[in-house]
């Protein structure tokens, strides 16, 4: 075991029980840690975000607690040392499963099992291009976070769903997509394991919820909309097995779930199938050849059209001044859309996307008609140790070219009036859309307008959160909080209002939610747990279809806002994704001429 536990020495000299000698972890960090390892677990880490990256460069963990990392940490020792094993083993499964939960409590039918490899060798891009050719399924996710200044620990792979799950005319429905999407997780329950360390997505839902939905949960905001896109209003594909990466650890889980057979006796059966599935992802993600997707030939040139251009673009930004000075809303959000013809591969646009604008949610989602590719800086909601998070993001400038001009713009930021204000308002509508489906005593602003860097822009940067009231659900915080008012406006539904009378089009996928919803776990003793959620807003995404790419983004509008400086304001969040394209195509058509 010294062996493994070197590889973290700075690990250890963070969760080691303070009376342990630190002095002698430094001397020789593996035989101390096999022997001064006793630390209780008995630590609370509710509500505690983890800050991975700075234990990654050896700074004190205040963010997280000594306990959960111990834990983490020794069944993360145990599991490489073991390569070959899957956990929970048989008779962990046979064990659990024969103390079945009170009558009162819902009964599991699967139970996640795991395999662990390392990803020394091995990125998500590769991973999801293998896997995706492996399956060959027309639909695919890759997830990835990328850990700007805030964590970014997971990424996520998938393909080849089970099921997959549209609404919208044309598409299916023209309903709520919630209520549907919440019964068919509910077809599956998980058991949980105790002590077992997982990623907060195991399986589940995975896809998009688009803007337009809006009006199925404010039915006052909806018009007669021009759908140019015709894409389903939503799409989530349903997933049973997953590859996770762990970038603290840097290791791979492939994961899948048992089905619960009626007869126990069948038990093992059901495993040897379960483990099949993971040792022949595990071959397919350690196999040397990466199935590049083929590129077309390049044509340089194309030119961006706006939906409605730069004049069409002032003139909403004059309309909605007006209703803000009579006092029939107090800020929007108006958009415009380009397209922009390509004859880029979908999965090349991403893998350039990942590098020029690295951000908390980058994501490449395979829908097979069309394709969604983003690099969203910002969190609409997630629920994490119990509490419902939201994270408003308002005020913007660009990236500095030195680092004393780039301070010296943050700081512009910062003390900047207009977007204070701005920013104070939409943190204000964040904690009325949390309230309505959380305890108001347990609401809480947990950060207030940090700065944040990305690749091309500063933001503004704050975050709330609060604990749902009982009978309340994550869909209840989805559907309160849905869309973000950094994106409508205030009052929200007023300004949605406004906002479908001037633009006359769907916005499809731009300004929705992209992310996942997993399934409900039950312990052993019967107490249900709800399953994770974690979205983004669709800012900074691309649509791909038919060799299109359409690219979408607007700004908040107030009272003494100037119309030319709105319309730039656009164009600058629309630049990354534009430069993007561009920098992709002369790439490629280098390469195809050498």
């Amino acid at each position: 075991m010294v062996g493994p536990i070197c590889l973290y020495p700075r690990l250890l000299y963070y969760i080691l029980p303070i009376t342990a000698p630190r002095s002698a972890l430094r001397s020789n960090p593996g035989t101390n840690a096999a022997t001064e390892l006793k630390l209780s677990l008995s630590e609370s880490t509710e509500g505690i975000e983890p800050d991975w990256q700075s234990l990654r460069r050896g700074e004190l963990p205040h963010l997280y607690t000594k306990a959960k990392l111990t834990r983490e940490f020794l069944e993360h020792l145990t599991t490489m040392a073991q390569a070959d094993v899957i956990l929970p083993s048989l008779e962990t499964v046979q064990e659990i499963l024969s103390h079945p939960p009170p009558p009162t409590a819902k009964k599991p039918n699967i139970v996640p099992l795991y395999g662990q490899i390392s990803a020394d060798l091995i990125t998500p891009s590769a991973a999801y291009l293998k896997v995706s050719a492996h399956s060959k399924s027309d639909f695919s996710f890759l997830y990835e976070s990328a850990a700007t200044e805030r964590v970014g620990r997971y990424s996520f792979v998938g393909a080849g769903p089970r099921k997959v799950i549209t609404t919208g005319e044309g598409h299916g429905e023209a309903i709520d997509p919630l209520p549907a999407l919440e019964k068919v997780l509910a077809e599956r329950v998980v058991a949980e394991v105790p002590d077992l360390r997982l990623p907060p997505l195991t399986g589940g839902a995975i896809g998009y919820v688009g803007y337009d939905c809006v009006r199925y949960f404010e039915p006052k905001t909806a018009r007669p909309m021009k759908d140019v896109l015709k894409i389903p209003e939503s799409l989530f594909m349903l997933f049973d097995t997953i590859v996770a990466f762990d970038s603290f650890y840097g290791v791979i889980k492939v994961i899948t779930y048992l089905n619960i057979p009626d007869d126990l006796a069948s038990l093992p059966t059901e495993y040897e199938k379960a483990t099949a599935v993971i040792r022949e992802l595990i071959d397919v993600l350690t196999a040397p050849e990466i199935p590049i997707p083929e590129q077309q030939a390049i044509k340089l040139g194309q030119e961006y059209t706006s939906n409605v251009g730069r004049a069409g673009y002032e003139n909403h930004v004059t309309e909605l001044k007006k209703h803000i000075v009579v006092g029939d809303i107090i800020q929007a959000v108006p958009s415009q859309r380009f397209a922009r013809p390509t004859s880029l591969h979908p999965f090349n646009i991403y893998r350039h996307l990942r590098t020029v604008n690295p951000s908390p949610y980058l994501f490449y989602v395979n829908c097979r008609d069309f394709q969604i590719v983003g690099a969203s800086p910002e969190l609409l909601v997630k629920e994490e140790d119990g509490r419902i998070i939201t994270h408003p993001i308002a005020g913007t400038v660009k990236r500095g070219k030195t680092l004393e001009e780039d301070e010296q713009l943050a700081n512009e930021l910062r003390s900047s009036l207009k977007d204070r204000a701005e920013h104070v308002m939409l943190v204000d509508l964040a904690r009325n859309d949390v309230n309505r489906v959380c305890d108001p005593l347990t609401t809480r602003v947990d950060r207030l307008m940090v700065v944040e860097k990305f690749s091309h822009v500063q933001h503004l940067v704050s975050q709330v959160s609060g604990v749902l009231r009982p009978g309340q659900t994550r869909f209840d915080a989805f559907r309160s909080i849905f869309p973000a008012g950094t994106v409508s406006g205030a009052p929200k539904v007023r300004a949605m209002e406004l906002i479908a009378e001037l633009e006359q089009e769907k916005r499809g996928i731009y300004a929705g939610a992209v992310g996942y919803f997993g399934y409900n776990s039950v312990d052993t003793k019967g107490n249900e747990k709800e399953g994770a959620m974690d979205t983004c807003i669709a800012l900074r995404t691309m649509l791909v279809k038919d060799g299109v790419a359409y690219l979408q983004a607007g700004g908040g509008i107030v009272f003494d806002s100037d119309e030319y400086e709105e319309w730039m304001e656009t164009m600058n969040k629309l630049g990354a994704n534009m430069h993007c394209i561009t920098s992709a195509e002369n790439l490629y058509a280098k390469r195809q001429k050498a």
